[in-house]
């Protein structure tokens, strides 16, 4: 053969691989590129939404306020557009694991958000649980107030809160037109609440926390005009956006909501709530197929609860939630007695943290009592602290109404919204240094609401719920989230009643009537989100039963949470590849899967 022909020969061989193999300086260079436009669209994030800097402990844009207005919404929406069609353009053949994956959970967001798009969700601002109304008060805790700037900046804020209720009322007149409506009677609660975040003396309002204790280092004059300024933006900005808002939503606005507790009765009710299960469990189960699991699970969670009942002398589950009813030993004495169970449970699982994880949270955590002015309406939650650390997470503890609340849930949910639920799962996440901060402060619903829930099962793996009434109490907490599965779906897809939800509750649950009442006023007001919950835990528990058979005696727990918390929250879809990818790790001897370090 000639020496040519065989030079061709080999050519044609070693092209392929040569074309599969890109120039390192062009990996390089897309990759850069892909971590510039990460940075870029991070910042974009952060100065369209200086709250949510503010909460990350970005104090760069802490005078202002997110522009909510219509032109703003249609801007980001334009923006989404762009910052997608780029990042598509990015070529990541040849990318570390980890960096593909960005660039693919990038591009599912962006999809995500702009899929919602015609549904136009900005049209329907506020609920009992939600809205700028609840969330300004809100905020006030989590921020930081250490020199004389970060009260200027507040107070700078604080008067620009007015432009913002403009501008959610305006969504909202638009809302009306389009038959976007929240239910009537959520929409009277609505205003019952600006009505009570109003106060005569402003000195008395939420929003004069700060005022409560100044600095050291900020002197007496300042103390003295910062105090004054602040009253002034309340009594002048503030009260007043607070008391015309509460008048739109009583007179205007509540009288013109939906009859129907259901999205079904919203334009495109069907496709929505479809959309909105998909975005809450990051999965493509049906509304019918959940409603099923839903089913089954509160059938196998009566079941053990019964095992419990007969365990402490009772024959049927009717006579022990009565009896648990009655007893006052089993029912909170004072505010402070329900901080202190708190304290005291998330106090001793971390202790024995190391039994079950490699990696721990550097991150501190607290727990506070939910801010009296919407404890009606809140439920017990997490407060994610800063990156920095200057702000520990925060287990928000509702105290209020506590003759009527049992002490059996206290245990589970502390380890739910504490450690190792909550707390743990975002703060190893922010603590991962080499994810991109849109990854570091993730929020998939199923899988950190998934975990959480798992976390509740897992105490009792490690031991712990030594009192039968308070395992009990985790039952309990783990059937309200399968009941959640069931009527969740039974409202917007099945088109239940109120009352049918309520009485599905009391036919399958103990669970306390003021928390009956609100969690069903949630599922109205927030279709699909408590949907999260069961399906995230049922996805982990699966991957590590499939881990454990697989794996056999390979399998180590602590590996095996260290690998569903070692890249940040994932959709479930995504989760499940990490885990696959990690058992097959796991037999060959080659370690695990990419873990951001």
């Amino acid at each position: 053969m000639r020496p040519v022909l065989v030079l061709y020969l080999l050519l044609m061989l070693l092209l392929p691989a040569l074309a599969a193999t890109p120039p390192a300086a062009d990996l390089a260079a897309r990759r850069k590129a892909l971590t510039d436009l990460l940075a870029e669209q991070w910042e974009y994030t952060l100065k369209t939404n200086p709250e949510y800097a503010s909460i990350l402990g970005d104090k760069r844009y802490n005078d202002q306020l997110s522009d909510v207005s219509l032109k703003a919404v249609l801007a980001d929406l334009e923006m989404t557009r762009k910052f997608l069609a780029r990042f598509e353009a990015i070529d990541t053949t040849g990318f570390p694991e980890q960096e593909a994956l960005n660039k693919a959970l990038m591009v599912r967001d962006l999809k995500r958000q702009l899929e919602f798009a015609p549904f136009k969700e900005w049209e329907m601002p506020v609920t009992q649980m939600s809205g700028p109304h609840l969330e300004m008060p809100q905020l006030v805790a989590l921020l930081a107030f250490t020199n004389v700037k970060d009260y200027q900046d507040y107070i700078a804020r604080l008067r620009k809160f007015p432009k913002v209720m403009d501008d959610t009322m305006d969504h909202m007149r638009h809302g009306m037109a389009d038959h976007l409506m929240p239910p009537r009677f959520l929409l009277e609660k609505v205003a019952t609440q600006a009505d009570n975040i109003v106060t005569a003396e402003p000195e008395k309002s939420p929003f004069a926390q700060p005022l409560a204790k100044f600095p050291d280092s900020i002197s007496e004059a300042d103390r003295k005009r910062l105090h004054d300024e602040t009253l002034a933006a309340i009594r002048e900005s503030v009260n007043p956006a607070y008391v015309k808002f509460a008048k739109f939503v009583r007179e205007e606005y509540a009288p013109k909501g939906r009859t129907e507790a259901g999205i079904w009765s919203l334009p495109d009710g069907s496709p929505r709530y479809a959309a909105l299960v998909r975005r809450s469990t990051t999965t493509d189960l049906t509304p019918e197929e959940i409603h099923q699991i839903g089913l089954k699970q509160v059938a196998e969670l009566e079941a053990q609860m019964l095992a419990i009942a007969r365990k402490v002398g009772y024959k049927d589950l009717k006579t022990l939630n009565a009896d648990i009813e009655k007893d006052p030993k089993l029912h909170a004495h004072s505010r402070q007695q329900i901080l202190d169970l708190y304290r005291s449970y998330t106090d001793t699982m971390w202790k024995q943290l190391p039994t079950a994880f490699g990696r721990l949270p550097e991150a501190k955590l607290e727990v506070m009592p939910i801010e009296e002015f919407h404890e009606k309406e809140a439920a017990t939650h997490y407060n994610q602290g800063t990156p920095d650390g200057s702000r520990p997470g925060h287990v928000m503890v509702n105290t209020g109404d506590f003759e009527r609340r049992k002490l059996i849930s206290i245990e589970s949910t502390a380890y739910h919204e504490g450690v190792p639920g909550h707390h743990m799962q975002i703060s190893i996440a922010q603590e991962l240094p080499t994810l991109p901060p849109f990854r570091q402060h993730a929020f998939y619903g199923a899988f950190v609401e998934g975990w959480a829930l798992y976390c509740e099962k897992l105490g009792k793996e490690m031991g712990f719920y030594k009192d039968p009434y308070s395992d009990y109490g985790r039952l309990q907490d783990e059937m309200l989230r399968a009941i959640r599965l069931v009527v969740d779906t039974g409202f917007h897809y099945q088109r239940w009643t109120r009352q049918q939800v309520v009485d599905y509750f009391h036919a399958h649950s103990a669970i306390d009537e003021p928390d009956v009442q609100s969690e069903t006023d949630r599922y109205i007001a927030w279709p699909a989100q408590a949907l999260s919950y069961k399906i995230g835990q049922l996805k982990i528990l699966e991957l590590r039963e499939r881990a454990r058979k697989q794996l056999g005696d390979k399998f180590d727990l602590r590996a095996f949470h260290d690998e569903v918390l070692g890249a940040g929250a994932l959709p479930l879809s995504v989760l499940e590849n990490r885990i696959g990818e990690w058992i097959v790790a796991q037999n060959q001897g080659t370690g695990g899967t990419a873990v951001a370090k």
